[in-house]
Formats: structure tokens, sequence, C-alpha cells
């Protein structure tokens, strides 16, 4: 288990509480399994950080980047690095490609498990991941 600090146990709470629209559409798609039979949580502490979406199965961080972290790529940096010190892989994805590009996110998700094709029902017909825009794994 990773350990947190006790305020951002309480920051997650509240950030779960006040999920943007990008996050509910994704964590819709994430939750119960339905990505490749993998359980996600939502806000998870992680350190002093808060991340968006966490796989523990595969040490797998998903943060969705609104047009704020513009003027925080240095913090975002320091925190991709502190999480993947933990041994963690980041994924990041503009929350523009959450809302124009689902599938394609899903499917970067998804290509992150070598013997994994699941998208969830419905979702794979669809697939186009012609998008360049979606962020790459951050290492």
């Amino acid at each position: 288990m990773l350990k947190h600090t006790p305020q951002a146990l309480v920051k997650a709470k509240q950030l779960r509480q006040q999920q943007t629209q990008v996050e509910q559409l994704l964590w819709s798609k994430l939750r119960h399994r339905q990505l490749a039979g993998l359980k996600f949580r939502r806000q998870v502490p992680i350190g002093a950080y808060i991340v968006d979406f966490y796989c523990h199965e595969r040490r797998l961080v998903v943060e969705l980047d609104g047009g704020q972290h513009l003027q925080q790529l240095e913090y975002d940096h320091i925190r991709t690095q502190f999480l993947q010190a933990q041994g963690l892989t980041v994924l990041r994805f503009w929350n523009n490609d959450i809302l124009t590009n689902i599938v394609g996110v899903l499917q970067r998700v998804a290509d992150c498990y070598p013997h994994s094709n699941s998208l969830p029902k419905g979702e794979r017909t669809k697939a186009s991941l012609g998008n360049n825009h979606l962020n790459q794994q951050e290492s």
C-alpha cells in the first residue's frame, strides 16, 4: 500500500464529492472493472499528492489535465517524478482528449497491459486511434 499524508486523504475525499464532468465521463468507463477487468480507484492519495485514477494491480496512474495545467508544468513534472520514483507508470491526457476521443484514451490505457484488448462493450468497434494529441506515457 502506498503511503499518504493525512491532509491528502482529507482532500481526496473532498475531490471525490466534486468531480468534474470530464472525470465523471472517464470514471463511467473505468469503474466496475469495465476496462480489461482492472480495478481503478478515483482521487487516490499517494504521498502528499492526489492522483485522478489509480490501478493498484498495474501500478498505473491516469491523470487528466485541464487548462490550469499549462500554468503548473513544473509542479506536474515534479509530481510525476515523485510518482515514478514510487514505481508507478503515469499516463496524462488533456480534458479535450476525454471529451473528443474517449475511445482512443481507453485504448491507450488498455495498451499499457500486454494481454489486454478490452475496451468497454460497444466501444471496441468505434476505436479511432488517429488522434496524435493523446499524451504519451511519461518516463
